[in-house]
């Protein structure tokens, strides 16, 4: 018989900041808001590459608990995607990325 041991305090994976893309809003997961720190964001689209960049600002719009309401934003670009996508994090600009073509996130996996 061959065993494995298990070991219920192994290697700690560091958290990933997580974006969910809804019809009306983008949600942000606790590790994104950590990474933010801030109240407001600015939204940002790039065509090229399919990438929404949420940026740290004074003005823009609100995070209201976990949301930034963006349906305008969506429509404005005509942005269809859903779900759940890693952000990258820029810590020069303070700004999350989320490329719309990179796979999902898998629903019980980070």
């Amino acid at each position: 018989m061959a065993f494995e041991i298990y070991k219920p305090r192994g290697e700690r994976i560091p958290k990933l900041p997580l974006v969910t893309i809804s019809k009306n809003s983008i949600v942000l997961n606790k590790h994104a808001r950590e990474k933010l720190n801030v109240e407001r964001v600015e939204l940002a689209y790039d065509r090229e590459t399919n990438t929404i960049r949420i940026k740290a600002t004074e003005e823009g719009q609100n995070i209201k608990k976990t949301k930034v309401f963006s349906r305008g934003f969506f429509n404005h670009f005509n942005i269809m995607a859903k779900g759940k996508y890693h952000a990258k994090y820029d810590e020069t600009e303070n700004s999350l990325y989320v490329n719309l073509n990179e796979d999902q996130v898998q629903v019980g996996s980070q």
